[in-house]
């Protein structure tokens, strides 16, 4: 199995536009980056290639590869219009959606437990996705829901009805066919011009097809994790999450 994670964005949320900051797949918890923690997470548990979507401060991220001898475990791709829509990053890592392999998809801006990652990637089915009951509702949040173990919608707002509803926390695994349909979707919008659009619609699509066979969806609550995106997510990665991840390994 095979991973993508996407680090291209600017974080302008986070960091109020100020583009000296550094990505945040850079931001340091307990001595370690979030990129150098995913990594370790990835190679623990068995997976044998990371893609690695990088677009902004490029340079900075690349030097922090070289620093954690990364070597040839993560491979970077670069998206040059990283300033658009995350469909395009997503879109960049079409070669490893194709190759065959199971993916692991990720966000880089998530401190989690490592169980959290783990529970996808033991998941006996080809496709699994993971969610959590306990999260301020909003329009902020993609929210995973499901009606009698079933998945009826995926979207920052909903549209069915459901009786189970939990955030996503930004990891997915794909099958080799999930990831190619996947694939084909987003240089079926790229194609029509539709670069704004974020890379859950692809998700979405593939999630909510009649066709797709039951997928397992993991239920993490109760494993700490957070994803930072604002300086008040930053704050309680540090001050909550960190020692909660710490106290559980």
């Amino acid at each position: 199995m095979q991973a993508i994670m996407l680090a291209a964005g600017v974080g302008a949320r986070l960091s109020n536009n100020d583009e000296t900051l550094l990505p945040k797949c850079l931001l340091p918890f307990d001595g370690q980056s979030l990129l150098a923690r995913h990594i370790d997470i990835l190679k623990t548990n068995g997976i044998s290639k990371l893609t690695l979507v990088i677009g902004y401060r490029e340079t900075d991220i690349k030097a922090e590869l070289i620093s954690i001898d990364a070597g040839d475990f993560v491979e970077t791709v670069t998206n040059p219009k990283f300033r658009d829509g995350s469909i395009l990053s997503l879109g960049i890592a079409a070669q490893t959606m194709r190759s065959g392999d199971g993916i692991l998809f990720m966000d880089a801006d998530v401190l989690c437990h490592p169980d959290l990652i783990q529970k996808l990637i033991t998941s006996i089915a080809d496709n699994a996705i993971i969610y959590d009951t306990d999260f301020e509702s909003g329009d902020e949040p993609v929210k995973l829901c499901l009606k009698a173990g079933r998945i009826v919608d995926f979207s920052k707002k909903i549209d069915a009805e459901f009786d189970t509803v939990g955030e996503w926390p930004g990891f997915v695994k794909w099958s080799p066919a999930a990831a190619r349909h996947i694939a084909d979707f987003i240089d079926h919008k790229i194609d029509e011009g539709s670069m704004e659009l974020p890379y859950e619609e692809a998700f979405r699509d593939y999630l909510l097809n009649p066709e797709v066979a039951q997928i397992d969806c993991l239920d993490i609550t109760g494993l700490p994790w957070i994803e930072i995106d604002f300086p008040e997510d930053l704050e309680r990665a540090h001050d909550v999450i960190l020692p909660k991840i710490i106290s559980k390994s």
